[in-house]
């Protein structure tokens, strides 16, 4: 349950780790140069190359997650009160990791949702 979050955060955390993993590759073959001297310049050129797709591979996952999230369902989480984007059917909360359903189906509960001014309104009367 630890490493569970929202949908979109996935598709970042995807991104970035290919980000890394593409600077981490041309770093690799930089120091072949230093390693290897004139036949590690063939090694920095291939590592340099899959170096680079994968940095492109990363900038069209953020694409692609960055349309996904102007397209996103927004609401307000019931646990944490925060406004959070849903991808789907079912998510979870982008800060709390509360497991979030627009089904009624898969709901397990229904949970009356306050928003501030009724909660105010409520204080206001008592």
């Amino acid at each position: 349950m630890f490493f569970k979050s929202s949908k979109i955060n996935e598709f970042r955390l995807w991104g970035l780790l290919l980000t890394l993993f593409g600077m981490g590759l041309m770093i690799m073959g930089t120091a072949g140069i230093l390693l290897w001297g004139q036949a590690g310049k063939i090694v920095a050129a291939i590592f340099m190359v899959f170096g680079m797709i994968s940095m492109l591979v990363s900038v069209g996952i953020y694409f692609w997650a960055g349309m996904l999230s102007t397209t996103a369902t927004m609401l307000q989480c019931p646990e944490c009160a925060k406004p959070t984007k849903m991808l789907g059917k079912t998510d979870r909360c982008m800060f709390c990791k509360t497991i979030l359903t627009l089904d009624p189906d898969k709901a397990t509960e229904q949970v009356p949702v306050m928003n501030d001014s009724s909660a105010i309104d409520r204080k206001l009367t008592n």
